[in-house]
């Protein structure tokens, strides 16, 4: 049987690679310009290698009973992690994938394609312009993991980003997104703020060394109208290889402090991480 071998090929972004994991016989990283991008094992899909990733799907696993299936929006494709994590653990979910990159799409599905009969269908097109035409109460997930690079585009930071965000979601849906910055963290806590003005329940996720300012590191965002299980949260987050804290509530107040909402016209993108945060050898 012939070894798996790295592919790589420019798409519209950038030159992505998809590299096999020497350890997992069916794993695979996906790279684009040297930035990790994604993790899948296909024989595992519930294995979330990166600890943002494991975030995100701890909070996926919390928004409702074990196993009731979910309508799920993905904004940002890349390697399909969340998607198929979700298809093993919530079966019968309904998931749209938006990702800009049509010739990353393409690679992904030529040699990581995922199974007809997963629920999952793929869109190639602008996150905020897919957003702003998906229908009223749509989701009840949506999870935002989109980057330009290693930076979260302008136009999807804003308030009116935000209230589309929104309005697609159902009455007890929750928004999550996956964030990076460094202290002084002026773009994580005008994030906050921003979803401050749209949601009542503000979630953050992250290392204490980010959150005490130590580190350029990834932070997740939950926001909803309804409480969030900040308690089976924590519980999830403190068992994994690098624990997390879970700040809500005032904590969450206290943390954005003065920093105020997003509006298109004063919107940037997520910060440049330093060398090294996230490129690999």
């Amino acid at each position: 049987m012939n070894e798996p071998i790295p592919v790589t090929r420019p798409v519209d972004h950038g030159i992505a690679k998809l590299m096999p994991d020497v350890d997992r016989k069916r794993a695979w990283l996906l790279t684009v310009d040297g930035a990790p991008q994604s993790y899948v094992d296909l024989d595992e899909p519930t294995h979330l290698e990166f600890e943002y990733a494991r975030r995100l799907g701890h909070v996926l696993d919390i928004v409702a009973e074990a196993g009731r299936p979910l309508d799920v929006l993905h904004l940002g494709g890349g390697a399909l992690t969340l998607p198929r994590y979700l298809a093993a653990t919530r079966p019968g979910s309904r998931q749209d994938v938006v990702e800009a990159d049509r010739g990353l799409m393409e690679l992904v599905g030529e040699h990581l394609p995922v199974a007809d009969g997963d629920g999952i269908r793929l869109h190639a097109g602008d996150a905020r312009e897919w957003l702003e035409a998906a229908p009223d109460d749509s989701a009840d997930v949506l999870v935002a993991d989109v980057f330009g690079g290693s930076r979260v585009p302008a136009h999807l930071t804003s308030v009116a980003y935000v209230r589309q965000a929104e309005r697609v979601l159902r009455a007890g849906g929750v928004y999550l997104a996956n964030l990076a910055d460094a202290a002084p963290f002026a773009f994580l806590r005008s994030q906050l703020a921003t979803c401050a003005t749209l949601f009542e329940e503000l979630v953050l996720i992250a290392e204490p060394g980010v959150l005490r300012g130590r580190r350029f590191g990834n932070a997740v965002l939950v926001a909803a109208h309804r409480p969030v299980d900040t308690a089976a949260l924590a519980r999830l987050t403190a068992s994994d290889a690098f624990p997390a804290r879970v700040e809500h509530g005032p904590a969450v107040r206290e943390f954005i402090g003065g920093a105020r909402p997003v509006l298109d016209e004063d919107a940037v993108p997520s910060p440049e991480p330093p060398d090294g945060a996230f490129g690999i050898g």
